[in-house]
């Protein structure tokens, strides 16, 4: 059972941003991935991602070829309908959905293609991939609205400050 984050999580994450920049530049990457694994499990003992779902109710993944073949397919979907009724190219030329909340997120916060889901939806937020500590910028907007990351970020720069 998940524990419960700090109220203030969003403002602490914000104040520390600078914190969090400083130590991604420094951080020995092969060291911390190895533990990786521990922390993300750490973190998701504390972090419920139903309770939340920010990153389905503000942003958006990739739809990437084979999410798209595969997610009409279930959905059963021409293509070209799916893309048409879901989907839009964003300024980087990837497919997102057109709407924010998804469309596929449920008012209890489960996702209706959850086993179908594109694969930015399954990665993220990256705790356990070298992604957290690589993809910097990434990392740092992930740390104000996810507090999962929050969390992985807390855990990492006590650990190895």
């Amino acid at each position: 059972m998940a524990n419960e984050l700090p109220q203030n999580w969003q403002k602490k994450a914000a104040e520390n941003q600078k914190k969090y920049k400083q130590w991604l530049q420094k951080v020995e990457v092969r060291k911390v991935l190895k533990v990786l694994p521990e922390v993300h499990e750490a973190v998701f003992e504390e972090v419920d991602c139903l309770s939340c779902a920010a990153c389905c109710k503000n942003y958006s993944p990739r739809f990437k070829t084979p999410d798209i073949k595969r997610i009409s397919k279930v959905l059963r979907m021409k293509e070209s309908a799916f893309i048409e009724t879901y989907l839009k190219l964003d300024e980087e030329g990837d497919y997102v959905v057109k709407q924010s909340p998804c469309p596929f997120l449920g008012a209890d916060n489960f996702c209706s293609i959850y086993e179908d889901r594109p694969s930015d939806c399954s990665r993220f937020p990256y705790t356990d991939e070298d992604v957290l500590l690589l993809r910097k910028n990434i990392t740092l907007k992930n740390a104000s609205f996810c507090p999962a990351v929050f969390v992985a970020l807390e855990k990492l720069t006590q650990r190895f400050p």
